[in-house]
């Protein structure tokens, strides 16, 4: 059976719609604002965490209303996105789990930045350079949280020693920094794969762009819309 033929077979498939072109649900409106809360308060945590880490950024707090501001605001916002990231670890968590085939994916790293993405193992929902910034994410959050909330003297301060807070400045900045560039690589990867920003404004992809990039994730679907239609139980 050739690609083409398989890619109109999957049309017919659950959350697949026939059009020009084809397109392949792939995020709900829930999971699209989740999302967005989270990148937004990223954003936000990156920009004002600058602004008090050193005294040439420190002009960025005019951004958020001066000094004393920035200060009471940043760790309201760490609060948001560590409840914001929390729900949408519960959304993907099991789709991020490591497989046999992200190994192998990994190892064929060069033929996908190459463009021969082809000749990669196929993959579910989410590749493994996608379940690395998600795992990443999820610790260095973790880590953000845990941190700010030991730093946050304004309700903290009488649990924790000098020492421990010096401890937790040392980790936070730490984790900050890792985290600012692992957002910079996943921004620059949602734009360098073309058809990918798609998935979270519109929440559906191409089936070209399903086919290419998470051919199994696009098979599973199918199977599972066949599963309904001749009575069986649905594909998890």
């Amino acid at each position: 059976m050739s690609a083409d033929t398989k890619k109109d077979d999957a049309a017919k498939g659950e959350g697949v719609h026939p059009g020009k072109p084809v397109t392949v649900d792939r995020y709900t409106g829930g999971a699209r604002i989740n999302h967005w809360i989270t990148a937004t308060s990223l954003v936000l945590l990156g920009l004002s965490g600058l602004a008090l880490f050193h005294p040439s950024l420190f002009f960025l707090t005019a951004l958020f209303g001066g000094g004393p501001l920035t200060r009471i605001i940043h760790p309201w916002i760490g609060v948001l996105l560590f409840f914001s990231f929390l729900g949408l670890f519960l959304r993907f968590w099991k789709a991020n789990l490591w497989r046999r085939e992200d190994s192998d994916w990994l190892a064929h790293g060069r033929d996908v930045l190459a463009g021969h993405e082809e000749r990669a193992p196929e993959v579910g929902k989410y590749n493994a350079g996608q379940k690395v910034v998600f795992w990443s994410m999820s610790i260095l959050i973790t880590i953000l949280i845990a941190t700010g909330l030991i730093i946050w003297d304004q309700y903290f301060s009488a649990y924790t020693t000098i020492e421990q807070k010096r401890w937790a400045v040392l980790s936070h900045s730490i984790a900050a920094v890792v985290i600012i560039n692992v957002w910079i690589i996943h921004v620059y990867s949602a734009f360098w794969v073309r058809g990918t920003i798609r998935a979270m404004t519109r929440g559906s992809v191409t089936g070209g762009w399903a086919w290419r990039h998470h051919r199994k994730w696009l098979r599973e679907l199918v199977t599972r819309s066949s599963g309904r239609k001749s009575g069986g139980t649905p594909a998890e």
